[in-house]
């Protein structure tokens, strides 16, 4: 086996994915990602979307303290 052939293939090819097909991904992650966002970052349980209870803000209390997000 001669070193071209060594070389072809372990050579990586890119391949082109039309935007018609990357946008509804591209959506979905920048949707799940404000999500989160809202969740860990802004849900404070009194001011919640969720009602009253501080559910949510007890069940991500320390990932916020982890991510530097003020919280008390």
């Amino acid at each position: 086996m001669s070193s071209g052939v060594a070389a072809a293939k372990g050579r990586a090819t890119a391949v082109a994915v039309p935007a018609s097909e990357a946008l509804p991904w591209l959506v979905s992650a920048v949707v799940v990602g404000l999500v989160l966002y809202y969740l860990i970052g802004i849900d404070q349980g009194a001011a919640s979307l969720f009602g009253d209870s501080s559910m949510i803000h007890e069940l991500v209390h320390d990932a916020r303290h982890f991510l530097g997000f003020p919280c008390h």
